[in-house]
């Protein structure tokens, strides 16, 4: 084997394989219903890394009142972006007693990278606007999320 084969292999294994060769939706995930005060929210729940790496790309719409929700393992600071991400979204990271930290909107189709002010176990994307339009802001309570594990 060359050193080249060799490198390549070592590369390829350290390369999570939901990063290789993603061209399309995931499948819809297994969805939970939240809430933001008297708004409800159907949320497809992405709790292993394959289907949070994959996340909402390629996906062309939404429907109303639908968003994801990205479920992690610990608390730490969470950085998403919009590569293959056609739909402009709102992100908010929230914390374990569901009270919003932070929303940010991201652009469809870019690398930015949009990270967390503190260390969070959720984060949730929905429509651009979404949150804005219902008045949800930065120390608002999203209602039921999972149980910490």
């Amino acid at each position: 084997m060359t050193l080249l084969a060799s490198v390549l292999i070592m590369v390829s294994a350290a390369v999570p394989q939901a990063l290789i060769a993603q061209t399309r939706a995931q499948p819809t995930l297994p969805a939970v219903k939240l809430n933001a005060g008297i708004h409800v929210i159907t949320a497809e729940a992405a709790t292993t890394e394959r289907t949070r790496v994959t996340g909402l790309m390629f996906r062309e719409r939404l429907a109303p009142n639908h968003g994801m929700l990205f479920v992690f393992d610990y608390k730490s600071q969470q950085c998403f972006w919009m590569r293959n991400t056609p739909l402009p979204l709102t992100i908010a990271f929230i914390e374990d007693d569901g009270t919003v930290v932070q929303l940010v909107d991201m652009a469809p189709q870019a690398d930015t990278l949009h990270c967390s002010q503190k260390p969070v176990r959720f984060a949730l994307e929905m429509e651009q606007g979404w949150f804005a339009k219902r008045g949800i802001a930065p120390g608002a309570k999203i209602g039921g999320l999972p149980d910490k594990r």
